[in-house]
């Protein structure tokens, strides 16, 4: 009978070990494949466990509106850092004009009177201008004058005292 039925499909002259042999190889083929089916399918469970866990979020928010804040968030510190960074340019700016450097010296202008009641007092801006303040103490009163800087210098010759409070406020002492 079954020569009959290997003679009805086209197969009468194949020898039935050879048909078995190759049954055999067909059904381990067969095996491997449906193994590799449910590693692939186990993989993917798990991917995709992990992926749904990864959406929901923690307080079952979608990962979309978690992307949206975060951008807003960024939008929002991008801004304030432009910000922050004109104002520390502005506050740069204020400040190099700002008296920064002082130099004072105190001393006796007639060497009369003890206690050294006159001063010189320098102050500066980062860029070396500003000006220096004299007072002179004396018995008939007191006098003061100004002599204005610029990068370093005056117009005006400086007295010791004055030049000695300018090389104080210009760190040169």
């Amino acid at each position: 009978m079954n020569s009959s039925f290997l003679e009805r499909i086209g197969l009468g002259s194949l020898d039935l070990g050879y048909l078995f042999i190759a049954a055999v190889i067909m059904a381990v083929l067969i095996l491997i494949v449906i193994i590799l089916l449910i590693v692939q399918i186990r993989k993917t469970n798990r991917l995709k466990r992990r992926l749904d866990k990864f959406l929901l979020g923690r307080d079952g928010m979608s990962l979309e509106q978690d992307i949206a804040e975060l951008c807003e968030d960024n939008k929002f510190l991008k801004n304030n850092a432009e910000k922050n960074k004109k104002d520390i340019r502005s506050l740069y700016k204020q400040v190099e004009t700002a008296y920064q450097k002082m130099g004072l010296v105190k001393y006796d202008a007639f060497n009369q009177m003890g206690g050294q009641l006159s001063f010189s007092l320098a102050l500066l801006d980062e860029n070396n201008n500003g000006f220096i303040l004299n007072s002179v103490h004396s018995t008939e009163g007191c006098y003061s004058y100004t002599k204005e800087i610029k990068n370093g210098e005056s117009s005006i010759s400086l007295g010791s005292e004055e030049a000695e409070a300018l090389a104080i406020a210009m760190g040169e002492k």
